[in-house]
């Protein structure tokens, strides 16, 4: 048993990215997304329940807007992800975002 020396672990940037994708990006792009949901509900709560009390329902609508904001930005992300797929030809089956892996079909000569 070796207590002394210096362990490396060698592994490639391909890999690197790979785990910092499938282990911090996506999971923040679904929290990012559930938070924004939140927030609109939360908008909406406050507007519902202040009816009475129009500063409260202009806080309210204004909850309502940023979370609408929020959520329309994902979604364009996604958009615009589908279409620069679509695009380059590579079909969602050759996506395996949990593996961070991507199969690209040969190229035409």
């Amino acid at each position: 048993m070796d207590l002394f020396s210096t362990k490396i672990a060698y592994a490639g940037v391909d890999a690197f990215i790979s785990k910092v994708n499938t282990q911090i990006i996506n999971p923040l792009i679904l929290f990012l997304f559930a938070l924004a949901l939140v927030y609109f509900l939360y908008g909406l709560y406050e507007f519902i329940a202040n009816g009475a009390n129009d500063e409260k329902k202009t806080t309210g609508k204004s909850h309502m807007i940023w979370g609408v904001v929020g959520l329309t930005i994902m979604m364009g992300v996604w958009t615009i992800l589908g279409i620069i797929l679509s695009t380059l030809n590579i079909p969602p089956s050759q996506i395996n975002p949990e593996q961070g892996t991507v199969n690209l079909p040969p190229a035409a000569q």
